[in-house]
């Protein structure tokens, strides 16, 4: 092992990178420096960017995180694009170990005749659009919204049911969120009275957590509607039931759903059951969805039955999952769209890649809560600290060689102190409102607060 302190960069400022910087602080055997390097002025990922803006409680584990920056020996290198900035063979020559932490952030496709109509987006980019990210589409999102009357979202885990939540909430339930203003102002002329939730499997298989499901039919001004002759239940789904009590509660919220009689809300949630959209059909928009009814396989899937009906939708939101992307010069598994690794080691041509490590939905794959990534990362940190006996003798250049050189390639560079104050600059731009933060969403006015522009 070098006798000067071990030097890492962490690839990605979500949960995984924070929780994979602290776990190599915190530790005493290895001295280390970590660099967490992000594409974006701002840390923390989908924690930022992901998680719905009204689970404030959730959101919070920010506060958790930042945490980290305020430990000695870790840094924050925002607004630096690793493979379009900085390559991945330049950044080893200035840092021993590398963990890769950049999730899996693009959207799964439907694969039907139709998906590429004007109205049919990605969960991802509506997420993106209320939660305020730089890149998010606002000219597409402040056109589609207003003129909808009618959405079809596709799928049934908690992205799912956060999209069609914030779709059905009032602003008045909305309004102590850290969204940005303009979602406010586009949901305010909202014409959406119906949203249509997809599962193509039955109740027993959706993918949801109880306490967002149930959110559902809490909310102010819509409700929801289940039609009881969906609500089918193979041995297999009965088994599952019998043994996941987590599973049990669902089912249970979503039969007592079905029994409830509806009132004069002026919005309606429809859950589906066993129906998979086949095609959307549209003029210069999507206009219709059609939809194929399926029956359980008795293994946990589903087979189409050929028997369809259609809904009249004008926006329709792809939910599907999550996949992660391949990095220049960086092992990638496109089958599994995962970078290959062992015990968080990267591997290539069947062998370790000597100081390269992987850690979260990058490594495994876009599964779990924000809390899976604390012991995954740690896992992987652990490989790393083993190796650390076989790191190269011959000395690195200096943390400020490296600044140097991002200042040469021309960057602007939102250090720990440009963070900070990004995070004062939105927590005032919410005091004007009532608000604990606004979130800012340009590009340039992220670094105007950050005072690097």
């Amino acid at each position: 092992m070098v006798a000067r302190p071990m030097r890492v960069a962490v690839i990605g400022s979500g949960p995984s990178g924070m929780y994979a910087a602290d776990a190599l602080i915190i530790q005493q055997e290895i001295p280390v420096t970590v660099d967490v390097i992000d594409k974006l002025p701002v840390p923390f990922g989908l924690v930022r960017y992901g998680v719905a803006p009204d689970h404030v409680s959730i959101r919070s584990v920010r506060d958790t995180l930042d945490k980290v920056f305020d430990k000695p020996g870790v840094r924050f290198i925002g607004n630096v694009e690793v493979g379009v900035d900085i390559s991945v063979s330049q950044l080893q020559e200035f840092f021993d170990a590398i963990v890769f932490t950049y999730g899996a952030s693009r959207d799964r496709r439907l694969g039907i005749p139709g998906e590429d109509l004007d109205g049919s987006v990605a969960a991802t980019d509506l997420v993106a659009w209320y939660c305020g990210h730089p890149d998010a589409d606002r000219k597409t999102f402040e056109r589609l919204i207003p003129s909808a009357t009618a959405a079809v979202v596709v799928g049934v885990g908690n992205v799912a049911v956060d999209v069609t939540r914030v779709l059905a909430k009032t602003v008045e339930e909305l309004i102590h969120t850290d969204m940005p203003e303009y979602v406010f102002e586009t949901l305010r002329r909202s014409s959406i009275t119906d949203i249509h939730v997809l599962g193509r499997r039955g109740p027993a298989q959706a993918t949801y957590t109880t306490k967002e499901l149930r959110e559902l039919g809490e909310l102010l001004d819509a409700d929801i509607v289940v039609d009881p002759s969906e609500l089918v239940f193979d041995a297999a789904s009965n088994e599952v039931i019998a043994s996941d009590k987590a599973i049990a509660r669902n089912v249970e919220v979503v039969k007592e759903w079905a029994k409830r009689t509806q009132s004069e809300k002026s919005r309606r949630i429809h859950l589906h059951f066993l129906s998979r959209p086949v095609e959307l059909r549209g003029d210069d928009r999507v206009r219709e969805v059609v939809v194929e009814h399926t029956e359980l396989d008795g293994r946990g899937g589903s087979v189409g039955t050929g028997k369809t009906f259609v809904i009249s939708a004008d926006l329709v939101v792809r939910s599907v999952g999550y996949r992660g992307q391949a990095l220049p010069d960086v092992p990638f598994d496109a089958t599994h769209n995962v970078i290959p690794h062992l015990d968080g080691r990267v591997q290539g041509d069947c062998a370790a890649v000597g100081g390269q490590y992987v850690a979260g939905w990058i490594k495994r794959g876009p599964t779990g809560i924000i809390g899976t990534n604390k012991k995954d990362a740690t896992a992987t940190v652990a490989s790393l600290l083993a190796d650390a006996a076989n790191l190269p003798a011959a000395p690195l250049p200096s943390t400020e060689a490296f600044d140097d050189w991002l200042a040469k390639a021309g960057l602007q560079v939102v250090g720990n102190a440009g963070w900070r104050a990004i995070d004062n600059a939105e927590r005032e731009l919410g005091a004007v409102s009532g608000r604990d933060r606004t979130t800012i969403q340009s590009s340039q006015d992220l670094l105007r607060a950050a005072q690097v522009i």
